[in-house]
């Protein structure tokens, strides 16, 4: 009896199950791709794109090789650094903060014009700058492709003058940004290098005064130079002492009583007096001595002679400083010109309804399994 009821039961189970099947169906593929081809055919807001690419370049770095000069020259390095900087920047808040100052974009993105789903602010009824923030990072994409160092930019609007204007300024505020980086980076040189200058200057100033003071108050210009011609005196003098003293020999030992002698005697005796005094003069050992003060004199001397060096570095270092500042500059050149787009291309609405059919169908047919099995389970 209950097998006869199964039976019976059999044609009306696969009935129902044709009918859920279908239902599933409806629900889970023609539901879904019909509400895509409503939305991306009738509702969705054409987007435009606009873009543009550029390079960030600086000076490329010098080589102390003469062959590596002749083969590189002057040309230009990727500052591929750099170039993540200004990515950075132009995704960051401060960039969004002068474009919406400027170009008002936060209304731009808002307009009723635009669809619910695309606009901002348009579910979650959110208008605050933290959440203009993210949605202005979907809109705005910047690539960077590390083996050429070349940086794409790419802006989408809902309008193609807006999408054009949005790429156009960032790439002005990063001109502007690359602009304050070799300002700064050169006023840092050249300000470090010239505080070093003056620096110095005033120590070669503060020898230089203490070398003068010291002539002025001991009456010396170089005691070593000083010293010269009262050595070449003492030398001669001693030549004529040795003349005379050979001359006094030569009288005792043949004529003692020769009337030149004593007059002889008496020169000899006058040019040891003047020997002793020019001697005491060039290395006495009084404080007046050319020998006492050429101590303190080297000592100074040596003190301005090396400010002189250190401000004569400071000097050249400066003037290094003022070159490099020049050279390390960086460079955005532009590549390719924002486009100005005459025709919307996103969204891209067939391949979307595809998508959204491919998908659904995918999705359909895995609860079409999940129902065999649980059916299969059941009986």
């Amino acid at each position: 009896m209950i097998e006869k009821i199964r039976q019976a039961s059999r044609p009306l189970l696969e009935v129902l199950q044709d009918l859920f099947t279908n239902r599933l169906f409806l629900a889970s593929t023609v539901l879904p791709t019909a509400l895509a081809i409503i939305y991306f055919g009738l509702v969705a807001s054409d987007v435009f794109v606009s873009e543009s690419r550029f390079v960030i370049r600086s000076p490329e770095p010098s080589t102390a090789s003469p062959l590596g000069l002749i083969l590189k020259g002057a040309g230009f390095a990727r500052a591929q650094d750099d170039s993540y900087t200004v990515q950075d920047f132009m995704l960051s808040r401060d960039a969004l903060q002068a474009l919406d100052k400027e170009l008002d974009i936060r209304k731009a993105f808002s307009d009723r014009s635009v669809d619910l789903f695309s606009r901002f602010a348009g579910l979650d009824w959110d208008e605050s700058f933290e959440a203009l923030h993210p949605y202005y990072q979907k809109k705005v994409s910047v690539q960077l492709e590390s083996a050429s160092s070349i940086t794409t930019l790419t802006t989408r609007a809902f309008t193609a003058e807006q999408a054009y204007a949005i790429n156009r300024r960032l790439l002005e505020l990063a001109e502007e940004l690359v602009n304050k980086l070799n300002e700064r980076g050169r006023q840092d040189l050249i300000r470090f290098a010239s505080q070093e200058v003056t620096e110095v200057q005033g120590k070669a100033k503060t020898a230089a005064v203490a070398l003068a003071r010291y002539r002025n108050d001991k009456g010396v210009i170089d005691p070593e130079r000083q010293s010269t011609i009262p050595l070449q005196q003492i030398a001669k003098l001693q030549d004529e002492l040795i003349s005379t003293k050979s001359q006094i020999a030569q009288l005792q030992k043949l004529a003692k009583d020769n009337p030149q002698l004593p007059v002889l005697k008496q020169r000899a005796a006058l040019l040891s007096s003047e020997i002793l005094a020019e001697t005491t003069r060039v290395a006495g050992a009084g404080n007046q001595s050319l020998a006492s003060k050429a101590t303190e004199f080297q000592r100074l001397a040596l003190e301005k002679e090396f400010a002189d060096k250190m401000l004569a570095s400071a000097m050249s270092t400066l003037e290094q400083a003022r070159n490099e500042a020049q050279r390390k500059q960086l460079y955005l050149e532009r590549i390719v010109q924002p486009s100005m787009p005459d025709a919307s291309i996103e969204p891209r609405r067939l391949k979307s309804v595809l998508v959204t059919f491919i998908v659904s169908l995918v999705v359909w047919g895995i609860l079409t399994l999940l129902v065999v099995g649980i059916r299969e389970h059941h009986e």
